[in-house]
């Protein structure tokens, strides 16, 4: 049975930020922020990536890139929700901010949709923890409050090919990124 659960991190009291579906035919569980937390605008670049020299470079190799975002601290915002998800064989939750977001706030989700696989839950860098990655397109930073609802989870069925290798014997070990690049 698939279920919602809060990490250690956040007391029982803190309960009512477990994803709820808003009417008896939504699809999509919502997600509220667990913390406060500001999320600036993509105009404001971290100086050090501004004045970097190799910006005046056109083009980039996603290693090149890669580097320069991660030496100057230049990412989206992980936007903590206080949950995870444990989840059957054959299932994983699939994370979208809310349709009126974009539109409204001018937020969106740096990875376009959120996968969330069942062997992240209880991983051993963050319990498992849902974050959703956003940027914010607008002019202005963005203050996001405790309660504040962000996104939705939808959980789905999915489908693997005959002579499935998955790299078998490999396991999770860990939070964001750790099944590969």
């Amino acid at each position: 049975m698939n279920h919602f659960y809060l990490v250690s991190k956040y007391p029982i009291s803190d309960s009512w930020l477990l994803p709820t579906r808003g009417t008896a035919h939504a699809a999509g569980y919502d997600f509220y922020v667990a913390e406060d937390i500001e999320i600036p605008s993509i105009y404001d670049i971290p100086e050090p990536v501004a004045t970097a020299d190799s910006v005046v470079k056109s083009t980039y190799t996603l290693e090149e890139i890669g580097k320069l975002y991660k030496d100057n601290h230049y990412k989206p915002v992980l936007v903590p929700t206080g949950v995870k998800c444990e989840l059957d064989p054959g299932y994983y939750l699939e994370l979208s901010v809310r349709s009126s977001t974009p539109l409204k706030y001018w937020l969106i989700l740096a990875n376009g949709v959120g996968i969330i696989d069942g062997d992240y839950f209880d991983n051993p860098d963050n319990e498992g923890h849902i974050f959703f990655q956003l940027i914010n397109l607008g002019p202005c930073a963005i203050k996001l409050k405790k309660g504040d609802k962000i996104g939705q989870g939808i959980i789905k069925k999915y489908e693997v090919v005959d002579g499935d290798s998955y790299g078998k014997g490999t396991t999770r070990s860990g939070g964001f990124g750790s099944t590969g690049a």
